[in-house]
């Protein structure tokens, strides 16, 4: 039986609490009641999104920037006010805002350094 896509995605967090009120406070993302203790699972579609704490044998300070290799990118409605809430609260912007065949987008580091691109074109 084949794989057919993307279902659930999760990133391995220092201080879940912090990295909740972040996601919740500049994305606007809203906790789902469901998941487990260890993580805070967010009501998005149509792919799961999630935060967790660290797997034992996992060492994010011992890395540069976590999750290298892989391209994070999350639809927002709006981007251009989610750069400038980060931007105004001293939040690391990767990539400046540019129009592209995605929309608006831009690229900013989260709280534990992954690399995270917002656009708004579906």
């Amino acid at each position: 039986m084949p794989v057919t896509g993307p279902d659930f995605i999760s990133l391995q967090v220092r201080d879940l609490g912090a990295a909740q009120a972040f996601y919740e406070q500049y994305l606007g993302l809203v906790r789902s009641p469901a998941g487990p203790p260890h993580a805070v699972v967010f009501t998005t579609a149509p792919i799961a999104f999630a935060l967790r704490d660290i797997v034992p044998g996992t060492d994010l300070a011992a890395v540069e920037q976590p999750g290298i290799g892989v391209a994070l990118w999350l639809h927002a409605t709006d981007v251009q006010a989610i750069h400038d809430a980060l931007v105004a609260d001293g939040h690391r912007i990767v990539a400046d805002p540019i129009d592209g065949p995605f929309g608006r987008t831009f690229t900013f580091a989260d709280p534990d350094g992954y690399h995270v691109t917002l656009h708004d074109r579906a």
